[in-house]
C-alpha cells in the first residue's frame, strides 16, 4: 500500500462547478431528448479526465493523469508530513482565523495520518482570501478502500 499527494488551488466558482468533479456516466441516459443533460455528459467526458479540479469523491484522483500526482510514499508519516507543509503554506491565507489555529492544524494532521494507516483517504479544503479555494488529498493506492477496481496511475 502507499499513498499519493495531489492539491489544487483555483477559483471557488471552478471547484463548484460539479460537472468537472464527477467522471462522466459509460455513457448519456439512454433516450434523453434533454439538450442539458447531454451538453453535462460531453463537458464531463472532455473536461475531468484530464482537469486538475479536485474529484468530488477522493478515490477518483487516481482516474486523473500520473502528472498530477504530487508525491509517493509508503509510510502515511511521510504522507502527514507533506500535507501538513501544504498547509502551513496556505495557512496564512485561509479566510477563517480559526482554520489557520496552529493546534487545529496538528489535529488535522494526526487524523490524517490515522487515516491512511488503515487504508483510508484524505481529503482537506479551506476557503482562502478572496474568491479562492485550496484542496489537498492523500489517495491511499493499491488498493482504495473506496474503489477497489480503480488502477494504480503510477505503478
Amino acid at each position: 500500500m502507499h499513498h499519493h499527494g495531489y492539491t489544487w488551488l483555483g477559483d471557488k466558482k471552478t471547484f463548484d462547478k460539479e460537472s468537472i468533479r464527477r467522471p462522466p456516466p459509460a455513457q448519456p441516459p439512454a433516450g434523453s431528448g434533454d439538450t442539458d443533460v447531454r451538453d453535462r455528459y460531453r463537458e464531463a467526458v472532455a473536461v475531468f479526465p484530464a482537469s486538475d479540479v479536485p474529484p468530488l469523491q477522493t478515490a477518483h484522483w487516481l482516474m486523473k493523469p500520473p502528472a498530477l500526482i504530487r508525491g509517493t510514499w509508503d509510510e502515511p508519516k511521510d504522507a502527514g508530513a507533506w500535507l501538513e507543509a501544504r498547509l502551513a503554506e496556505q495557512a496564512p491565507r485561509f479566510a477563517s482565523p480559526g482554520d489557520a489555529d496552529a493546534a487545529r492544524l496538528v489535529i488535522l494532521v494526526k487524523a490524517a495520518i490515522d487515516q491512511l494507516a488503515w487504508g483510508g483517504d484524505v481529503s482537506l479544503g479551506h476557503y482562502l482570501k478572496g474568491a479562492l479555494f485550496h484542496s489537498a488529498a492523500l489517495v491511499t493506492c493499491t488498493p482504495n478502500r473506496a474503489a477497489p477496481a480503480l488502477r494504480c496511475p503510477t505503478r
